[in-house]
């Protein structure tokens, strides 16, 4: 027989939990979604029960690895029936699993009417504060089952469960604290503000009238960490070095459970971290890109900035030239031509393209002034941040050089402070080069091509003004 229990520890401790609120979270994978999972499993041989899961965008639920693939296999084994179209579990008592998501604000909606005895929120900061005390309304029950709200989240700092659940929280390190693991508060929420108690009884003697009412909703929060899911370290031990090799805010909120750090000045890129050197090494198979990042406007704030970096057969990254700088419209492209001239056209360019139609009109007016060299434009995607991140994991482990000029000092000082400064073309620029530059491996080719183009007929890139936007 095979037997399905949590894990001993955090699991085991968030799935017996008496509150009407548990907060599941910390560090990534110490088997909270799972544990969502396995809670909805208590319930199944009551016909009238019925459990939502929710993700915050479908993509998310039905994703290789998410919720619905791991349900397959362990809901089977109870006897489920899968219907896909709805994504939705039926067990034989007529018990009811189903999978949904809140897209848009206004999803809360689409449960107005609902009547659900256990709802599961997977990473409680994807949604809103008011998406989520909305849905409390929806929980409710006539099955017998005390209604009840599971949630799991990883920390984030600047979203409304670090406020929720600050009291068991250090304030100084971020870390929660171990003798409040698991400890009950009570709250009540009106007119968009809380009241916390420390008991029933304290919140019944404070709010009388709110008490004839109704009671006071419970909530506790139980950390968890990686070492708390043996299975998984067991199966996949090379995750843990995965988490090792993040940025320093990523690995301080998904391994070490911090609820406090945030992405400012020195996290992100520390100026301790850089290496120095007086020549990029020239060596087989070593492969250049020059991206450009844009501003808008001449003395608009922004500037433009333009990062030659090098990636060798090893795995290290040089940034070996760096052109940054306010200048009008003209001045810029004929800077840029300047640089691509002085680069050689061995070395291919990339121009961040802005949205909208001044960002396509722009790219491609540096496309038609680079005629004659390797040039394309690239949409950005994802916030500042994120795509920085990558970049930012490779110059704390060492494994990216400066050579040594007079922008070294902007540059170094840009990237120590940001995301705050308000400039941040060198962070973008650079993040740009690498990114493109990591994706691809020794010799340079270019996407949509199964050889490299030759260097005397740049076949393959945007030479023209329609190509490649």
């Amino acid at each position: 027989m095979k037997i399905i229990k949590p894990n001993p520890g955090p699991q085991e401790n968030f799935l017996r939990s008496p509150a009407d609120i548990t907060i599941f979270g910390g560090a990534a994978g110490g088997g909270k979604s799972f544990g969502l999972l396995l809670e909805c499993l208590r319930h199944i041989n009551n016909p009238d029960f019925g459990a939502v899961i929710f993700r915050r965008t479908s993509k998310q639920v039905t994703t290789e690895g998410g919720l619905w693939h791991v349900s397959q296999q362990l809901y089977r084994s109870v006897g489920g029936v899968p219907k896909e179209s709805t994504l939705e579990w039926q067990f034989p008592s007529s018990a009811r699993v189903r999978f949904a998501c809140l897209d848009h604000e206004n999803d809360k909606h689409n449960f107005d009417g609902a009547q659900i005895p256990l709802i599961c929120f997977d990473e409680l900061t994807h949604y809103s504060e008011s998406q989520f005390f909305y849905l409390l309304s929806r929980n409710r029950s006539t099955c017998g089952v005390k209604p009840y709200i599971l949630a799991t989240t990883n920390p984030d700092a600047n979203s409304w469960v670090a406020e929720f659940i600050k009291w068991w929280i250090n304030e100084e390190t971020g870390y929660p604290i171990p003798e409040r693991f698991g400890v009950i508060r009570w709250f009540y929420h009106v007119d968009n503000a809380r009241y916390w108690y420390n008991s029933k009884q304290e919140a019944m003697q404070a709010q009388p009238d709110l008490f004839k009412e109704a009671p006071p909703k419970s909530v506790t929060f139980i950390p968890s960490m990686l070492a708390d899911n043996p299975m998984l370290l067991q199966k996949d031990p090379g995750y843990k070095a995965n988490l090792l090799a993040l940025p320093l805010v990523d690995r301080e909120r998904l391994l070490c459970g911090n609820w406090k750090i945030i992405a400012e000045g020195g996290n992100l890129f520390n100026q301790s971290w850089w290496k120095m050197v007086t020549i990029a090494p020239l060596a087989d198979g070593m492969i250049r890109v020059r991206y450009w990042d844009k501003a808008a406007t001449e003395n608009g704030g922004c500037e433009t900035a333009g990062v030659k970096m090098a990636k060798t057969k090893d795995g290290s990254y040089y940034v070996e030239d760096v052109k940054h700088g306010r200048w009008s419209t003209f001045e810029r492209e004929h800077i840029i031509r300047q640089t691509a001239e002085q680069d050689g056209k061995e070395v291919p360019i990339i121009t961040e393209q802005e949205p909208g139609s001044a960002g396509i009109d722009s790219a491609r007016y540096t496309i038609q002034n680079l005629a004659g060299f390797k040039v394309k434009s690239e949409r950005a995607t994802g916030s500042k941040v994120e795509r920085a991140e990558p970049f930012a994991s490779q110059v704390e482990a060492g494994n990216v050089y400066l050579v040594t000029g007079e922008w070294n000092k902007a540059y170094i000082n840009q990237h120590h402070n940001f995301p705050k400064t308000k400039l941040k073309d060198m962070v973008d620029a650079s993040s740009g080069a690498f990114n493109w530059l990591s994706s691809r491996t020794s010799i340079f080719h270019w996407p949509g091509t199964s050889s490299p183009p030759v260097l005397s007929s740049p076949q393959g890139w945007g030479i023209g003004p329609t190509d490649n936007l």
